[in-house]
């Protein structure tokens, strides 16, 4: 008996072994590591950068505020709808995998095309660009960088990301928790001198924005008085006659695209240590030591929801209060001249820190990179393993257990995306197909619930907070169409420009057969070259 259960023993921890050994994605995303992944992802190169957009389409200091406060309310009812289908379909891919699994393979099709087509290479030379601007103007002030040394050292920071994504997802993890507390660092460097310089001036607040406040200082811990200090830009803060129909979808737009990145956490589901599994409760001591101010004594949370809903909350506030900072040391037409807004506030509040302001906003844009860089290479990786795309960038490297041709993959386009250089009118591009397909994802989300409503799903959203984020979706993709034809018309052509595609290398192949074995010989031989295998152990 003693022998038999020796055996047992000794053959599970045999299967454990084998198991470790295996060629898949290992589970090493944990909840600080899923929170840095939001984070990181989220906070770049948008709140630096996308301010004078804001401000510029919206028309005044009190609607910007509105802007960015909706846009954070919108970004985080997306994001719950998006844990719920993060908890109820197990799967890595993100939208991919749930247009596949709801809608069928046609829209799947279309956001991978869209994804890696023209969003993902305009958003990564985006970020790229920002951050080799950050990295090389403090070089030549006050005279104009050299344009191109600052996309040599963009290419720099793609290439550093990719690296990093290739090698491991330990390393990976670790340094995507470096970088985003050196941005919430930055982040903090520029909220705290505004306050200060809130808290200076005379009170000339104007009614709507002192309720605001006050309310605000009515929910902190310690009551604080902002009405005090320097406010003379919030003065006339809220004109809707300077607000017109056709440029609010561009100041969402811009808005949303700085709060861009929650949805990365659900394109690595397959790697979340227990999704499901319950990783939080509130006591009732835990409450009355630390958090006070919030009225539910026990609560349970799951790591993608938990993730989730931290994340955006924390973003939320620090956007709103970065930019009242903003608003409170420059004037509206400072902040609208400014290509750099975060120095530009560092050259009038902290002198002293103007050196460190672009360090620390270049780390903010290479954590962004290396967030986004690490969800997107997941969708890719899903797809080969779907059959929309050659089954090599679904293959794990055999050493490092990375996807390591999905990684490389992206490389070219961002490339050939930073050297062009003009990309800021491809980003109204990208944002008008990327917002499309969110609104679809949660569409379907809403109609599978309907049709399968025993299902069992971890984590549930309230329906009305789905509801209100699939109409909000659609209505600004919607006034899009009228507010800038051209560039949305671009997108919804790129976008189904996949339908032939499709058609001609899924649905019905028809490759000549003399192509089709050169094909596989050269997928072979990179196979060979990159060290990478098909999964051995199902990881869903």
């Amino acid at each position: 008996m003693h022998r038999t259960q020796a055996r047992t023993a000794k053959g599970g921890d045999g299967k454990e072994k084998v198991e470790e050994e295996a060629v898949q994605l290992r589970r090493k995303i944990g909840l600080l590591p899923a929170i840095s992944l939001i984070i990181g992802s989220v906070v770049g190169s948008g709140i630096f950068v996308s301010p004078k957009g804001v401000l510029m389409n919206s028309g005044s200091v009190g609607l910007s505020l509105l802007v960015w406060a909706l846009s954070g309310i919108i970004s985080l009812f997306g994001a719950l709808c998006y844990a719920e289908l993060g908890t109820t379909f197990t799967k890595s891919g993100g939208q991919y995998t749930y247009l596949l699994e709801l809608l069928g393979p046609v829209p799947a099709f279309l956001r991978l095309w869209g994804e890696f087509m023209f969003i993902r290479p305009a958003v990564t030379a985006y970020g790229s660009l920002a951050f080799g601007h950050y990295i090389v103007e403090p070089f030549f002030a006050p005279c104009v960088a050299p344009t191109g040394l600052i996309k040599l050292v963009g290419v720099l920071g793609v290439t550093f990301a990719i690296a990093v994504n290739s090698w491991s997802v330990t390393v990976t993890s670790c340094i995507q928790v470096f970088l985003t507390v050196v941005k919430m660092f930055a982040v903090v460097l520029i909220i705290v001198p505004g306050l200060i310089a809130l808290g200076k001036g005379e009170r000339v607040f104007p009614l709507k924005t002192r309720v605001a406040f006050e309310l605000l200082a009515y929910l902190l811990p310690h009551r604080v008085s902002f009405f005090a200090g320097k406010t003379e830009n919030f003065q006339n803060d809220l004109e809707p006659e300077l607000l017109t129909l056709t440029k609010l979808p561009l100041a969402f737009y811009n808005g949303l695209y700085a709060y861009g990145g929650w949805f990365y956490l659900n394109c690595v589901t397959e790697e979340v240590i227990n999704p499901n599994r319950q990783v939080l409760h509130f006591s009732t001591s835990f409450y009355e030591m630390h958090f006070f101010y919030i009225s539910l004594c026990v609560l349970s949370f799951r790591i993608i929801p938990l993730a989730i809903t931290f994340s955006m909350v924390t973003v939320t506030v620090l956007y709103v209060f970065i930019n009242v900072a903003y608003y409170t040391v420059m004037t509206p037409a400072q902040l609208l001249m400014s290509d750099a807004v975060a120095v530009t506030f560092a050259n009038q509040s902290i002198q002293s820190f103007v050196p460190v302001i672009p360090v620390l906003v270049a780390m903010s844009c290479l954590g962004a990179l290396n967030g986004g860089m690490f969800g997107s290479t997941r969708l890719l990786f899903v797809a080969g393993r779907e059959g929309h795309c050659p089954a090599i960038f679904s293959m794990i490297h055999i050493r490092r257990r990375t996807p390591l041709a999905a990684v490389l993959f992206q490389f070219p386009f961002a490339v050939a995306m930073i050297l062009k250089g003009e990309i800021y009118q491809l980003l109204n591009v990208a944002s008008f197909s990327r917002w499309f397909f969110i609104a679809l994802s949660t569409l379907a989300m809403l109609i599978h619930r309907y049709r399968f409503p025993d299902l069992p799903r971890p984590f549930k959203v309230p329906v009305v907070i789905a509801v209100t984020f699939t109409a909000v979706s659609f209505f600004i993709v919607g006034l899009s169409l009228y507010s800038d034809l051209f560039n949305t018309g671009c997108s919804l052509a790129l976008t189904l420009s996949g339908l032939p595609v499709y058609y001609v290398t899924i649905h019905r192949p028809c490759f000549p057969k003399k192509f089709t074995r050169t094909f596989n010989y050269c997928s072979k031989k990179l196979q060979i070259l990159l060290e990478v295998a098909q999964q051995e152990v199902q990881t869903y």
